[in-house]
């Protein structure tokens, strides 16, 4: 299974493409996306057109999204939700299931730690997928978030057979 993780921002997007086989993991690509300087709504349609090509370009099956945290700043917290919206728009158009993390549970499950320094996720993600060279920490956040849900994926695949093979 291919899955896209998408750690959402006005300014930068991160975005990480990984591969799953059974219990493996492989890097495909990471990426940031630049929105830009200038209006909302053009910064908006500049991260919409941008994730648009990399979900076409890496044809992944499901997609998972960092929910949003509730900062001091409410215009801020605003404008990051928006920028979220297109995050999840832009994968459920091309027809793809999204599922969605807090934060600290990406945390979690990448480093072990709920409460971990971006450094700290960094490393854990270099570690987890050799060879990977995140370009910037909004790509290592998204490749952690893509992580996080495949194993979530194979938790709750684990599950379905444990139920099945009770019944």
């Amino acid at each position: 299974m291919r899955i896209i993780g998408i750690d959402p921002g006005l300014r930068c997007l991160g975005w990480g493409v990984i591969e799953v086989d059974g219990t493996r993991l492989r890097h495909v690509a990471n990426g940031q996306i630049l929105s830009g300087a200038g209006d909302l709504a053009v910064r908006l349609v500049a991260l919409y057109e941008k994730l648009s090509v990399v979900v076409s370009a890496h044809a992944p099956q499901a997609a998972a999204v960092e929910q949003t945290f509730v900062n001091k700043d409410a215009a801020g917290t605003l404008k990051l939700g928006q920028a979220r919206g297109v995050a999840l728009l832009v994968p459920a158009l091309a027809g793809l299931p999204v599922a969605e993390y807090a934060p600290n549970a990406v945390k979690k499950a990448v480093v072990g730690v709920g409460h971990a320094q971006k450094q700290q996720v960094d490393h854990m993600v270099r570690l987890q997928l050799p060879g990977c060279n995140p370009v910037g920490p909004d790509a290592a956040d998204a490749l952690a978030i893509a992580i996080c849900h495949a194993f979530h994926a194979q938790s709750a695949g684990r599950l379905a057979q444990a139920i099945g093979a009770a019944s």
